[in-house]
């Protein structure tokens, strides 16, 4: 990516959730903008875990929209609008193991091999140590630009980690990101609630697609 089309630690973020909620959560993909600032704020899968209010989120959003890399759309009988992720529109269809990496990468950066090989099995199951190496290789030498570096031991790293380089280059003598931190962002630690979180996630979100149902029954009445 250019310089210019670094993302910030906010956008990175949003572009990992909105990657993740595609694959683990089909059903209630595109999002809306509380599911976005949930999955944003998640506490399990998530490195750093943050606390965003809807207009961090949302400036997250805008700047992925600027760059092509989200849409939003408004679906019928939806009473908010939905955002889904545009990244093959402007780095092509990249392979399920190359999908899973990065979105990993993006929702929690730095990672050592063996910790990708065993976090990407929630996206897609990726045979081995070996397979898991072609993909990076494959990251690491994309057409269009390198999507990942792997840094050597060094600056505090014991063994080689994996950086993705969607917010820019990385500094190698250092274990953390170049791109700063986004503001307003209060960086907490995790809890032990985190599975409440997420049920809670889930029951919005059927909510959400009950009243899209409820809507549709009611078009398909007067429609006949």
């Amino acid at each position: 990516m250019s310089e210019s089309s670094d993302l910030t630690a906010v956008e990175a973020r949003v572009l990992g959730g909105l990657l993740e909620k595609e694959i683990t959560t089909p059903e209630y993909y595109p999002m809306s903008l509380n599911s976005v600032v949930t999955a944003s704020n998640q506490r399990s899968n998530r490195d750093p875990v943050v606390e965003w209010d809807d207009a961090v989120v949302e400036s997250g959003l805008d700047g992925l929209r600027r760059k092509r890399l989200a849409v939003m759309i408004h679906l019928s009988g939806s009473r908010v609008p939905k955002y889904k992720h545009a990244l093959d529109a402007v780095y092509g269809s990249l392979d399920p193991a190359m999908t899973a990496v990065l979105t990993e990468l993006l929702v929690r950066n730095y990672q050592t091999p063996a910790e990708l090989r065993t976090r990407t099995e929630r996206l897609q199951s990726i045979q081995d140590l070996p397979a898991l190496e072609a993909t990076l290789q494959r990251l690491a030498h994309y057409g269009s630009g390198p999507l990942i570096t792997i840094l050597p031991p060094g600056g505090g790293r014991r063994v080689r980690t994996v950086a993705h380089l969607m917010g820019g280059p990385v500094d190698e003598s250092s274990a953390s990101p170049s791109y700063p931190t986004a503001p307003a962002a209060a960086i907490i630690p995790p809890s032990p609630d985190w599975k409440a979180a997420m049920e809670s996630e889930i029951t919005s979100l059927k909510t959400e697609v009950a009243d899209l149902r409820h809507l549709m029954e009611k078009l398909r009445v007067l429609l006949d």
